[in-house]
């Protein structure tokens, strides 16, 4: 059974390596017991018993509970902080029942009251037996007559062993430089990871990975967990002198207010948490699958495809696009993708931005001729919208000045020359809707890239009552997937990626919704290399859309041959935003021969398993495999960086294999065991700086 309960005080989430258990203690409070390898019995749980110091206030830092609300002398990072109507701040909650439902992914429901106000907390816990992952979420509910105010609502604090030797890993960067890789030893203290800005960030990205200081890819336990939510976000680390680190997350507290009226609830974000005895590489797996399983909306793999904005800019007409979609389809491109400029007075990002009508001048009898011929060469048609964002030269902002987010008595501060549409009100979120599906609905368009260009500010809500201003960081976030969601359900068949100006909107709230994320709009495919890596430690390859672009764009991609460039992007799902018409017939020809390779391996790399062998970050040759489930076929890719004089080349492990299976491999003359091929590895020469190579691993099968 995957939830266990001892019919007294004790329940116990099981997956195939790993339990997560909890249990009442003599106050009738829910705390935290146990989360690590698994247990086989709910009776081998340990109880969770403090410890105090003298004079230790009772909420010391022994003390776990499993959802802590701030009140009596609990000091450290709660999830919950409310005023109750006449004033109190102070919560106390107690257990009052729970609820097991059995299912394909079973659910523990247990549910908590403040001792005299008229608030529930219903924990919501799914465990998800492959991928070794607890899900949790809270319901708040005012359950009576007088209004409460939240003032902080996590989704979750995590508690691991007590120990004084942590290491945290996470991911931050910034514009065209995201998803780095950042470890450090945890110190007492509290370090926030976060975002402010009303989206995801690039900042930052809502992942965190604790271990004991001395795991690796491949060894070492590790604790991790990821947030599924799209707006301002928090994850605090939390640790004292005495070894009892604690992560608490969920929606960001700063500027955050909720009035729970009699009868209303509030819902956190979903926050997925892991154990894992076998290093970085499988939390990272895990995460994968489960986004893969269970939390994209659709299956299968991602179409390669082609992107105008590098080769057009707002250049753009039925011509040059439908030239540049023949070259796209005669190189093998199965989805042509029309980027900004199509729409409105677009001659430039000043004008435009929220006329989402097709452009005569360019495109003079609509979008239908472009979309019939691209649909003649074999290909889908995809369209760029940034539906949240408006230019004050607009004919929506002149007709509309009041939808955007705005103060009283200030000018809204515009940045790239956009302001952001207030989508806490229901009339912008319909007239949204109506927009884009009548789009979807008035043309044959299977994908739709949703950007994002600017972060909040001035987040006010002058219509709304003062005490609801606050809302809107949630109420925006709510409204983007409200609009998604709609969306999907009336175009089923149609793909959607999220970007926000690159890899500002990735977190897996946003991929419950959409089928891949744009990673950065840093093209370069060395500097990718990074990017890419700290995307994988939360976020599958399948998700990560990578573009094959030129040298000498606006980001100065590196001089690099066109075999490297599309192997950094064979990585995850492949993309070509290059200006085809200036390619060769031999570049053109390369290209076709690399775009038929990937879709032979496409299967392996965007559903199989992920092994970082080596890390740009710890030398000049980075190498990741990609394995399938089976264990059937794999496909290594290694490329050098910067190469440093009598460097020698180091050996690459492959990892994944069926040890006692045949496998022919492209670098081989004799078919090797898979056993030989992780112990001894392979001897892959790279020709100089900026060289790559792919390699495939393929089981001999009989017969």
């Amino acid at each position: 059974m995957p939830v266990l309960f001892d019919g007294g005080c004790r329940w116990a989430l099981q997956g195939k390596n790993v339990t997560y258990g909890i249990e009442l203690d003599d106050e009738n409070r829910l705390r935290h017991a146990y989360f690590g390898a698994r247990l086989p019995r709910v009776t081998d749980l340990p109880k969770a018993d403090s410890y105090h110091f003298p004079h230790e206030s009772p909420g010391g830092p022994g003390v776990r509970y499993e959802y802590p609300a701030w009140g009596s002398m609990y000091y450290r990072e709660p999830c919950l902080k409310a005023t109750f109507a006449d004033g109190v701040r102070d919560t106390r909650l107690v257990y009052e029942d729970h609820k097991i439902e059995e299912g394909e992914v079973p659910r523990l429901i247990v549910g908590l009251r403040d001792e005299l106000y008229s608030l529930r907390v219903s924990l919501h816990y799914r465990i998800f037996e492959e991928q070794d992952l607890v899900e949790r979420y809270a319901v708040l509910e005012n359950v009576g007559g007088e209004g409460i105010t939240l003032e902080q609502a996590l989704s979750a604090v995590w508690h691991v062993p007590p120990g004084s030797s942590y290491r945290l890993t996470h991911l931050a960067g910034q514009f065209a430089g995201e998803t780095q890789v950042y470890r450090e030893e945890i110190s007492p203290g509290k370090k926030v990871l976060e975002s402010r800005r009303g989206i995801t960030s690039h900042h930052a990205n809502p992942f965190f990975a604790l271990d004991w200081g001395d795991a690796t890819e491949d060894a070492g336990e590790v604790w991790f967990g990821a947030l599924g939510w799209s707006g301002s976000w928090k994850i605090s680390v939390d640790h004292d002198v005495r070894g009892h680190p604690q992560v608490s997350g969920g929606i960001n507290d700063f500027d955050f207010s909720w009035p729970l009226e009699a009868g209303a609830s509030f819902t956190t974000p979903f926050f997925v948490g892991g154990y894992t005895s076998d290093g970085f590489g499988a939390a990272s797996r895990s995460l994968h699958r489960y986004v893969m399983d269970h939390l994209s909306p659709t299956k299968g793999p991602r179409p390669v495809l082609y992107n105008s904005w590098e080769a057009t800019l707002f250049d753009v007409n039925e011509e040059g696009q439908a030239a540049l979609a023949e070259k796209a389809a005669s190189i093998g491109v199965e989805l042509f993708v029309l980027d900004d400029g199509w729409f409105g007075e677009r001659r430039d990002d000043r004008r435009g931005l929220g006329d989402w009508w097709v452009n005569r001048k360019k495109f003079p009898d609509g979008l239908d001729p472009l979309i019939e011929k691209v649909k003649a060469l074999g290909m889908s048609f995809g369209l760029w919208v940034e539906p949240e964002m408006v230019n004050p030269d607009s004919d929506l902002y002149r007709q509309h000045p009041e939808w955007i987010y705005r103060f009283p008595h200030r000018e809204p501060t515009e940045s790239r020359n956009q302001l952001l549409l207030n989508l806490a009100k229901e009339e912008v979120r319909e007239h949204l809707f109506e927009v884009l599906d009548g789009l979807l609905t008035g043309h044959d368009i299977s994908f739709i890239k949703w950007d994002m260009n600017r972060p909040f500010s001035e987040p006010g809500w002058p219509e709304a009552p003062p005490g609801r201003q606050r809302e809107v960081w949630v109420r925006h976030v709510w409204g983007v997937y409200e609009v998604l969601e709609r969306l999907r359900e009336r175009h089923p068949g149609v793909a959607f990626e999220t970007c926000a100006s690159g890899g500002g909107r990735v977190d897996l709230g946003i991929l419950r919704l959409t089928d891949q994320a744009w990673t950065s709009d840093n093209t370069d495919p060395y500097d990718r290399l990074f990017i890419q890596e700290g995307f994988s430690i939360a976020y599958p390859a399948r998700a990560m859309m990578c573009w094959v672009a030129d040298p000498e764009k606006w980001v100065r991609n590196r001089e690099a041959s066109l075999s490297y460039r599309f192997h950094s992007a064979m990585m995850g799902s492949l993309g070509i935003g290059a200006d085809l018409m200036r390619w060769t017939e031999a570049e053109l020809e390369e290209a076709r021969e690399l775009v038929e390779k990937y879709k032979q391996i496409r299967d392996t790399v965007q559903e199989g398993d992920q092994y970082r062998l080596l890390s740009p970050r710890e030398g000049r040759t980075t190498a990741v495999q990609y394995v399938s489930r089976d264990r059937s076929r794999s496909v290594l890719f290694a490329l050098c960086g910067v190469r440093r004089f009598t460097e020698p080349e180091p050996r690459i492990f492959p990892r994944g294999l069926e040890p006692d299976a045949l496998y022919n491999i492209t670098v081989e003359h004799e078919p090797v065991t898979g056993a030989a091929l992780m112990r001894r590895g392979v001897e892959i020469n790279l020709e100089g700086e900026l060289s790559s190579v792919m390699v495939e691993i393929t089981e001999v099968r009989a017969g």
